[in-house]
């Protein structure tokens, strides 16, 4: 069974910066993790991910700005936010693969996905 936490959300302005963490029990390195957001008008979409091969992969309207990694240990999934933006707003959840390997930008993809945390709030003003 795989736990997943997510901290770090908050209300920021514009062009403001929030770190998310993702605290993960009992995944592997071998795991996919990515970060998804959902909004009231729309479905949840993949924002960042870490394939099983360890390579990061953005949804083009966070290139640039987010940054997602791993701790050595491979427990923590974190997203580095930069220069928000309004449209940043959303509920983020973190989430695991743990069903074969996923390769490339496949890993954004939430259907990949069987493990989902409760999710943290991200809200950007303008």
């Amino acid at each position: 069974q795989v736990h997943l936490m997510e901290s770090g959300g908050g209300s920021v302005q514009a062009g403001g910066s929030l770190r998310l963490l993702c605290n993960s029990e009992n995944t592997a390195s071998s795991n996919s993790m990515g970060w998804f957001r959902q909004t009231l008008v729309n479905e949840r979409e993949g924002v960042a991910a870490i394939d099983s091969y360890g390579y990061a992969y953005y949804t083009d309207s966070v290139k640039g700005r987010f940054t997602i990694s791993k701790d050595s240990s491979k427990t923590t999934l974190y997203l580095q936010m930069d220069d928000l933006k309004p449209e940043d707003t959303g509920r983020y959840f973190c989430a695991a693969a743990t069903d074969g390997r996923i390769r490339g930008r496949a890993a954004l993809l939430s259907a990949q996905y069987n493990y989902w945390g409760q999710g943290t709030q991200v809200t950007v003003s303008s």
